[in-house]
Parts: C-alpha cells; sequence; structure tokens
C-alpha cells in the first residue's frame, strides 16, 4: 500500500516555516558545540619527546579543558531547553525569527568567550565577559521560551503545568550564570564554581512553577 503523502505545508512537512526553523536552531547549537573543542590546540611536540613532556603539555591545558565542559554542558542544557520548548510549539507566526536568532547568535559567540576565559584563566575581564554573555544568553532563552510557549505558537493541548515547568526550567542555568557573574567581580578564580548551583536554581524554579499552577 502507498503510503499516504503528506499535506503541502503541514506542520511535519520539511518544507514548514516552523520545522526549518528547528532544524536551523539544531545546526547552530551542533556547531558551536564543535567549535569548543576546535579552540583548543593540539600539543606539538618532537617524536623523542619524553613521556613526561607530553603529560606537562596536557596540564597546561586543564584550563581549556575545563572551560570546554562547562560551556558543552551549558550549550547543552539550553539546547535542552530550546528542544522542549519548542517541542509544545504547533503553529508558526514570523514573531518567533527575532527571538531565536538573538539566542543563537549567543550561543555562536560562546566558543569565543570560552576560549577567552580558558586562555586567560582567573583574570577578571575575560572571567567577567564569560559569565556576562552565559547570562545574557540564559535571559535571551527565557524571552525565547516563554514566546514559543504562548499563543499562537503553543499546542492547545498543551497543560498549564508543562508550559509552567518548561518556562522556568530556564532559569537553572540564567540563575547560576547571574551567581558566577556576580562572583567573577569578586574573586574571578572561583567563579565558575556557581555554575554547581544550576540545579538547586532549576529545582526551586520548578517547585514554584507548580505551586503556582496548583494554586
Amino acid at each position: 500500500m502507498a503510503a499516504k503523502p503528506r499535506e503541502a505545508g503541514g506542520l511535519h512537512s520539511p518544507s514548514h516555516p516552523l520545522e526549518r526553523l528547528i532544524f536551523f536552531s539544531d545546526a547552530v547549537f551542533a556547531i558551536a558545540i564543535t567549535l569548543l573543542v576546535i579552540e583548543i590546540s593540539v600539543p606539538h611536540l618532537p617524536k623523542d619527546a619524553p613521556d613526561i613532556a607530553h603529560v606537562a603539555r596536557l596540564a597546561e591545558l586543564i584550563p581549556e579543558f575545563i572551560g570546554f565542559f562547562i560551556s558543552f554542558g551549558v550549550i547543552g542544557a539550553f539546547w535542552t531547553g530550546h528542544h522542549r520548548a519548542f517541542s509544545m510549539a504547533r503553529h508558526y507566526a514570523p514573531g518567533l525569527i527575532m527571538p531565536n536568532l538573538a539566542m543563537l547568535c549567543a550561543i555562536a559567540f560562546m566558543p569565543f568567550v570560552t576560549a577567552y576565559m580558558s586562555g586567560n584563566f582567573g583574570q577578571k575581564v575575560p572571567t567577567i565577559l564569560y559569565d556576562g554573555v552565559l547570562t545574557v544568553t540564559g535571559l535571551l532563552n527565557l524571552r525565547l521560551v516563554r514566546k514559543v510557549t504562548g499563543a499562537p505558537y503553543v499546542d492547545a493541548h498543551a497543560s498549564a503545568r508543562d508550559i509552567a515547568v518548561t518556562r522556568a526550567r530556564g532559569w537553572g542555568v540564567t540563575g547560576g550564570a547571574a551567581l558566577a557573574l556576580a562572583m567573577s567581580f569578586v574573586e574571578p578564580r572561583f567563579s565558575q564554581f556557581a555554575l554547581f548551583t544550576i540545579p538547586l536554581w532549576l529545582k526551586l524554579a520548578v517547585r514554584r512553577a507548580e505551586k503556582r499552577v496548583a494554586r
């Protein structure tokens, strides 16, 4: 039996604007994550270099490795939120384009600020720039998620709880980034430890959203 052809311009057609926007966004996230590791320079030593020399060169790259894993996790969290929010969308309107592009612009900038901070570990200006970009990205993400989970974009069958929780989850990274930014003005060397509070901010935001919906 022949497969039933897709309706022209339907939501599940690759030509649908909403689906194209999602595909484009996924590509930007993937490229940004890939560029994180490309920014780490591979050590080049003579062929007869002793093992200890290789270990020493790798040790010098520890700040870059730390920056890579932090930013990989953060960009991954933003992609997860983006995926979760857009999975609730069923309708397209041009009003999604600019908020989405603004957030993707910040994501695309992450490899640069990651490399800048990692190469100047503990310095105030690179750390403030990194945490500032991270905070701005979080705020842009909150704006985008709120927009795509509202009318006229969101699925009419989406529950109020699912919408509230999806919106609240964005405060996880944003809260941790804002705390890291505040700490970077005081002690840049330890500001990134504030990002470990992201699960706490996430839990608090989700719990608050669930209570608000229950009322």
